[in-house]
């Protein structure tokens, strides 16, 4: 699969939240700032893999079923099923 720059970018968005992580922890920041910024990586984390799925998601069933209503719903459906399990 390819990914486009859409997503590239918000890996490196990601990235930087990582590293801003790190930094925290160097400055000896409160463990409520540290915990809240965890929080924030792992929903940026939660919202690129639903991107990627739905892509990848998008792209098989249009290849199958062609470009329809109820395949964007499958979509959606699957994404929110994907979001929900965490």
């Amino acid at each position: 699969m390819q990914y486009d720059t859409k997503i590239k970018n918000r890996v490196k968005r990601i990235e930087g939240q990582v590293r801003g992580l790190l930094k925290m922890m160097d400055e000896e920041k409160e463990c409520r700032d540290l915990v809240t910024q965890m929080s924030a990586v792992r929903s940026a984390m939660d919202r690129t893999a639903a991107l990627i799925v739905s892509t990848n998601l998008q792209k098989c069933i249009i290849e199958e079923k062609g470009n329809d209503e109820s395949s964007e719903e499958l979509i959606q459906e699957a994404v929110d099923l994907l979001v929900k399990s965490r």
